[in-house]
């Protein structure tokens, strides 16, 4: 409560729809905080469905694996349990310019700038999605099963995701928690590929001695890499695309038949699209995946010593422009 009277004294000198904003946040926050019941009486309550009872036993093994082998913090975070009455944690909302792959930016007092602006109701978020895209704005609407307090919060497992196979519950914790270790206060993309680097190497190192789970996992990285493949090719079209002095409307026409070619690709191979391809859907995807190689080649740079690997990630998101940093100067200790 502390914590939420200290951001409420911050958000009173804001105008009144950013206020309005940051109380469904604070108020969703606490909500969830209310909801949320220790992990150990709910494995002791002889009511727990038995279905429950064994993916929070098997959340209880990965999160104290995160910190034993990860070097995850080792905090209250998802040793608490909360049912929600909604399909999503929170609804994203990721807007750019109709010639561009840059999204717009929303900065908060605890999370600096990010990305994306974030509802717990979705159908706030489904009208300021509607109030950018008549703004002319490509825009892209998801549902997020997670999210991160940065360690503010003891984040509690949720519904939205409690139910989900072994490898992506994992993925997920290690995921949320590398939050906690490293953070960029203006670069979700920087944030975002950080914890997947993590996620991914968790991963490697939770099934390590399964041979059979190492493939599977081997396999679904290998399907993601040509899917990822198909939009970074997509968005480097669409960035010259959109440096060329060219008509609105033969732009526009391009953009299309670019996003057309895309879908067409990715259905080729088997995948479905996040919804209609647009600009913001693209800038989207790559927060989570255009410095994961440049994170993984950072990691075994230092010998695969995560501590070590934390510090340097440490360093970089101190940087002015922390992606920009860590992909011109990996060997060095920090900013160039």
């Amino acid at each position: 409560m502390k914590r939420s009277f200290a951001l409420l004294a911050a958000l009173a000198l804001a105008g009144c729809e950013t206020l309005g904003y940051y109380a469904q946040a604070l108020s969703g926050q606490l909500d969830l905080v209310r909801r949320a019941k220790p992990v150990a009486e709910l494995l002791a309550d002889p009511h727990t469905p038995e279905a429950l009872r064994a993916q929070l036993e098997l959340a209880q093994r990965v999160r104290a694996f995160a910190s034993r082998e990860l070097a995850l913090p080792d905090n209250g975070s998802y040793r608490s349990y909360a049912e929600l009455d909604r399909p999503a944690a929170v609804w994203n909302v990721v807007a750019t310019p109709e010639f561009s792959l840059e999204p717009l930016r929303s900065c908060f007092p605890v999370a600096g700038c990010v990305a994306y602006r974030g509802f717990f109701d979705r159908a706030a978020a489904e009208r300021w999605a509607a109030r950018l895209a008549a703004s002319g704005h490509d825009v892209h609407l998801y549902g997020v099963p997670a999210y991160s307090t940065l360690g503010r919060f003891d984040d509690p497992l949720l519904s939205t995701f409690i139910g989900w196979p072994e490898a992506e519950l994992a993925r997920l914790v290690f995921h949320e928690l590398a939050h906690q270790v490293a953070y960029a206060r203006a670069d979700t993309e920087f944030n975002e590929s950080f914890a997947v680097a993590v996620e991914r190497e968790g991963l490697r190192r939770w099934f390590a001695g399964r041979e059979e789970a190492l493939g599977a996992l081997a396999r679904a990285e290998a399907r993601a890499a040509g899917r990822n493949a198909l939009f970074e090719a997509a968005r480097a079209r669409l960035a010259a695309l959109y440096r060329e002095p060219i008509p609105a409307e033969r732009m526009r026409a391009r953009k299309r038949a670019e996003l057309q070619g895309l879908a067409a690709a990715l259905a080729a191979q088997g995948f479905a699209p996040p919804g209609e391809l647009n600009n913001a859907v693209l800038a989207a995807h790559g927060l989570y995946t255009r410095l994961v190689p440049a994170f993984e080649r950072l990691l075994a740079s230092e010998g695969g010593e995560l501590e070590r690997f934390y510090a340097r990630v440490r360093a970089f998101a101190a940087c002015a422009s922390p992606g920009e940093a860590l992909v011109s100067a990996p060997g060095a200790g920090g900013c160039p």
